[in-house]
């Protein structure tokens, strides 16, 4: 049933037409993968579509510090069950997922004990096919509008990076890095600056 509903949604994607595919895990707060949708349609330009609701796979969970799940292996299996009709896929999830941050020399950044498994709002690579945006660390010291509004920055944000935008230097721009703060995330703009708009188009 699942792989008749995808390729019925692929028979009537045109090829002509970018899109982005909404993978959600665990029954994900429908509001917030609505609003998600909207501003990446908003911002891009591309057809959005919510694909399908399912669990977090079980090899991507990890417990060092506390229960996460890896970024980089939910980036890969969202790769691999990418549809061809698909250009991006975004994973949404509730749960806490990490990573490993490196430094300029491709080494764990110091102290190792805090950036081996560091938790993160969400990560994409450049380009790439595949990102993954957690809302779980977005709600923090904030109302519910402030966390829909994290949630939709970071999408565009982790989007932008599949689309080969770097890190902007303009920290009004939804491109601009996080530094690990969610004032940063606050601070930036629902939008591209006109450099990075301009590397899109």
């Amino acid at each position: 049933m699942f792989v008749v509903l995808l390729l019925s949604l692929c028979a009537c994607i045109s090829q002509q037409e970018k899109t982005i595919g909404i993978v959600t895990y665990h029954s994900y707060d429908t509001e917030l993968r609505d609003s998600a949708m909207a501003a990446l349609q908003r911002v891009y330009g591309f057809r959005v579509v919510h694909l399908y609701d399912t669990s977090l796979p079980k090899h991507s969970f990890i417990k060092v510090k506390s229960p996460r799940y890896r970024a980089d292996k939910l980036i890969k299996h969202l790769n691999s069950t990418k549809p061809d009709c698909i250009d991006h896929v975004l994973g949404l999830t509730a749960k806490d997922i990490s990573t490993t941050k490196k430094d300029a020399f491709g080494k764990t950044k110091k102290p190792v004990s805090r950036y081996e498994d560091f938790g993160i709002f969400g990560l994409g690579y450049r380009p790439g096919a595949s990102c993954i945006v957690s809302s779980y660390r977005l709600g923090i010291g904030g109302k519910r509008s402030k966390l829909i509004q994290r949630v939709q920055k970071v999408c565009v944000h982790e989007i932008g990076h599949n689309l080969g935008l770097k890190h902007c230097p303009n920290t009004a721009c939804v491109m601009t890095s996080a530094v690990e703060k969610l004032s940063t995330v606050d601070n930036a703009q629902l939008k591209l600056c006109a450099e990075c708009a301009a590397q899109i188009n």
